[in-house]
């Protein structure tokens, strides 16, 4: 048995049932999962490894796995919506979110794009404007990735239409309903070819900020949009799924360029 794939009191974990509806909560000695097809003892749980099966007092079957990020973003409590997984994957590579790498993000929201770039081992300081939502994303964000230090994870309230404090950024990183208002404090705040990345629902959005990013510092700015598209795979029968995830936001990046002599 893998030390790493053993279950303990304390983990977040995901109990799926034989139609894929998937359940999370946290391990817990005395504790029980409930569900329409009887209960699980946690204790009954703790000690076992992913991936194992567990029947319910109604000899219902469930697969106990600890969640992916996607699976918990789908599941967290949230207020603001979500960037969704579609788009994360590709906002880590279109900004090259790294260890040590330093971001200010802004419209924080409920935390998801925080969770992935803090996971990738950014280092993020975060602008704010509600208060609730701040709180919100720094709970969904322990619970996930368990406590972090301030070096690695604070939220401010504060608008970043009105500046950036931190300097010598590597990456500023936006999900506001007006990024361009952001572009001249981002010039200043970032480090030469540092990265520029915002998420935005409107290609009118898109306009404004490329004509913003144009009229400034900036260089090869780049807008992309992922749809998402599953597959129906059943023995011979093969075919794109009939529902796909298409329009959720546009990815637009850039880059600062260095003071010229």
């Amino acid at each position: 048995m893998s030390e790493a794939s053993t279950l303990r009191a304390g983990d977040l974990v995901q109990f799926i049932d034989g139609k894929g509806r998937r359940y999370q909560a946290t391990l817990t000695s005395g504790k029980q999962f409930h569900s329409h097809s009887g209960f699980i003892e946690h204790d009954d749980v703790i000690g076992l490894d992913e991936g194992s099966t567990c029947k319910t007092t109604r000899a219902q079957p469930f697969v106990v796995v600890r969640p992916t990020l996607a699976d918990f973003i789908f599941k967290m409590p949230r207020g603001a919506q979500v960037i969704y997984p579609k788009d994360l994957g590709p906002i880590l590579m279109l900004a090259d979110i790294h260890p040590g790498v330093r971001v200010l993000e802004s419209g924080v929201g409920s935390g998801a794009l925080s969770m992935a770039m803090l996971r990738s081992g950014a280092d993020i300081v975060g602008y704010e404007l509600r208060e609730d939502f701040a709180e919100r994303a720094a709970l969904n964000v322990e619970r996930f990735l368990g406590p972090l230090d301030e070096s690695r994870y604070r939220i401010e309230l504060r608008n970043c239409y009105d500046g950036i404090d931190e300097t010598d950024l590597d990456r500023v990183v936006l999900d506001l309903p007006e990024p361009w208002q952001v572009v001249p404090h981002a010039a200043t705040s970032l480090r030469p070819g540092g990265i520029f990345l915002a998420y935005t629902p409107s290609i009118v959005q898109v306009s404004q900020l490329r004509e913003a990013l144009a009229a400034g510092p900036f260089f090869g700015a780049e807008t992309i949009e992922v749809l998402h598209r599953g597959w129906y795979v059943e023995g011979q029968a093969v075919r794109p799924d009939h529902r796909m995830v298409a329009h959720t936001g546009f990815l637009t990046a850039a880059r600062l360029r260095a003071p010229q002599p």
